[in-house]
């Protein structure tokens, strides 16, 4: 399966670069603060987003957490929480 003269995967074309341009189109108008990936005792993964508190109350955005949710997992296959952070 070697391929003669295969260059370098560029970054934009990998799977994780993917996936994160999915996440930011995702959550369009707000910003992600931070990510933490949560692997539970089965080793399921789930990844907690963080958005920026100051877009809390702008576009309903509270709201549509859970669309958030079940958008990405629809296009990436991975479990995501979207989150505003807790004072």
């Amino acid at each position: 399966f070697k391929r003669k003269g295969l260059q370098v995967r560029p970054r934009s074309r990998t799977l994780t670069a993917v996936h994160e341009a999915i996440l930011e189109d995702v959550v369009a108008p707000s910003e992600i603060l931070g990510k933490r990936t949560r692997i539970g005792v089965d080793g399921s993964k789930v990844m907690k987003i963080i958005l920026d508190p100051k877009d809390k109350d702008k576009e309903n955005v509270e709201a549509k957490l859970a669309t958030f949710s079940a958008v990405y997992k629809k296009l990436t296959n991975k479990e995501a929480v979207f989150m505003f952070p807790t004072a």
